[in-house]
């Protein structure tokens, strides 16, 4: 399970570094693709392949939303490799789909993490939504 929130730049020539806490889960090779709101995901092997047979399991012959949420994950991902220093190369494409410049943000979600441009994550997160947020989480059974 991945939790917390590491602040780190991307170099020169694409790299990031990503934290250790993280490498431990994630291992020497894992799956990043695009992300909702703006960001990237970032999947273990084992996490990706149930995420793909989920994508699998979708109607996307007769579906056009479907295969176009299909297409937006796979088209997106690609399997990197982290290197001696704990860096990994983010291709420019998905550099480019998250806007990520130098300020990176990299936070645990649970089965996922997620690289934000700090600029993009300070903007999503607001607190004073929370009680807003809290009640619709309890309408889906998660009461605090």
């Amino acid at each position: 399970m991945f939790m917390g929130e590491y602040n780190h730049t991307i170099d020169a020539k694409s790299r990031l570094i990503i934290p250790s806490k993280f490498r431990e889960v994630l291992g020497d090779e894992f799956v990043v693709t695009k992300g909702l709101d703006g960001c990237l995901f970032v999947f273990d092997n084992k996490e990706w392949a149930i995420f793909e047979e989920k994508l699998q399991k979708l109607p996307s012959l007769t579906n056009p939303d479907v295969r176009k949420f299909v297409r937006f994950f796979m088209a997106g991902a690609t399997s990197v490799e982290v290197d001696k220093q704990g860096r990994i190369l983010i291709p420019a494409g998905l550099k480019d789909f998250a806007a990520l410049e130098k300020d990176t943000v990299l936070i645990g979600v649970g089965n996922r993490v997620e690289i934000w441009s700090k600029e993009r994550y300070d903007g999503t997160v607001t607190y004073e939504d929370m009680e807003e947020i809290a009640k619709h989480m309890s309408e889906l059974g998660l009461g605090i």
